[in-house]
């Protein structure tokens, strides 16, 4: 699904998905909540390790955003938390 950042609602609830790789079988990061997508969005870019970033899905409302969905809106003009400059994605 495309992100359209001009009519993308970061304030509402989302759910977090990160994709799993052999690498991160046993990772402890998994399925989170967050209150609001921003908070989502951010954690998915800057926190995941790029690899689960890539097949991860935010789930906000029964819409689902993959990880270059969550790169395009992180990287938007309209996303309205300070970023942390996290690396770019090729």
């Amino acid at each position: 699904m495309a992100a359209d950042c001009n009519i993308f609602d970061f304030s509402v609830e989302a759910e977090l998905f990160p994709a799993r790789t052999a690498r991160h079988k046993r990772s402890a990061i998994r399925y989170k909540r967050f209150p609001h997508a921003a908070d989502a969005i951010r954690f998915a870019v800057e926190e995941l390790p790029p690899e689960l970033l890539l097949g991860a899905f935010l789930e906000i409302d029964g819409e689902r955003y993959g990880g270059e969905d969550i790169r395009r809106l992180y990287d938007s003009n309209d996303f309205p938390l300070s970023r942390c400059g996290a690396p770019q994605t090729q």
